[in-house]
């Protein structure tokens, strides 16, 4: 099994997330340059945190034309696991991989700092080492990590149960003074209609293990991993 962490100028979380996949799962894990056309058989795709190009016009604009972004849909098309982190949402929303944008946070300011994360559906390849409900706690960094969609949109996410993380208290409530930039709905992570593309604000790679504050992250990647070993 082999995770592929896309490289683009300016991503600054690919080490972390490579690290991340690897330790949690102690499985393969592998970089690939955003100018390649090839995924180089990798079962999983992580898109990092950072800033792709600068996070130039807007975060992910750039980004979504880089010459690997074309094998990346046509493997999620085929079912592949694709995993997009802070300005990898922003990325997976630009190309059309999931709904809506992010925009900048409420107050205008970055934000950095540790957030309860309660998990909105543990039924997606993700998410089923986790419980429905349950409190993670995973930081977050980020300008714009303000999720908007227009209004039928929120309904088709709610309806499908694709609104997969919510900004909460650390009891799991879901309150506007427990949302950390605006997001529409506490929105902090999402899915694609056939459950196998994650965006989501927070960083699962910085929070993989215990020495870091929390390992609540490993258990998005161990997911992957049990997932990836379900199919084959």
């Amino acid at each position: 099994m082999k995770f592929g962490v896309i490289i683009f100028p300016g991503s600054n979380c690919d080490h972390d997330s490579y690290h991340a996949a690897a330790t949690a799962t102690s499985q393969q894990a592998m970089f690939l340059w955003h100018d390649s056309h090839d995924l180089e058989n990798c079962d999983a795709i992580i898109v990092p945190g950072g800033f792709a190009y600068g996070d130039y016009l807007r975060t992910g604009a750039i980004a979504k034309f880089a010459h690997i972004m074309p094998a990346v849909k046509k493997f999620a098309a085929s079912g592949g696991l694709v995993i997009g982190i802070c300005n990898g949402f922003q990325i997976l929303c630009e190309v059309g991989l999931l709904p809506g944008a992010l925009m900048r946070n409420a107050g205008l300011k970055y934000v950095c700092k540790p957030v309860p994360l309660r998990v909105e559906n543990a039924d997606t390849p993700f998410t089923h080492t986790c419980m429905k409900g349950e409190v993670l706690q995973i930081p977050i960094g980020h300008m714009e990590g303000n999720y908007y969609c227009d209004p039928q949109t929120l309904s088709t996410l709610q309806q499908q149960d694709r609104i997969v993380f919510r900004y909460s208290t650390p009891d799991g409530q879901i309150t506007p003074e427990a949302n950390p930039n605006g997001s529409l709905d506490n929105i902090a992570g999402i899915c694609s209609e056939g459950r196998n593309v994650l965006g989501m604000m927070p960083h699962p790679d910085r929070s993989s293990e215990a020495l870091l504050g929390s390992a609540d992250g490993a258990k998005i990647f161990r997911s992957m991993a049990e997932a990836l070993v379900a199919v084959k």
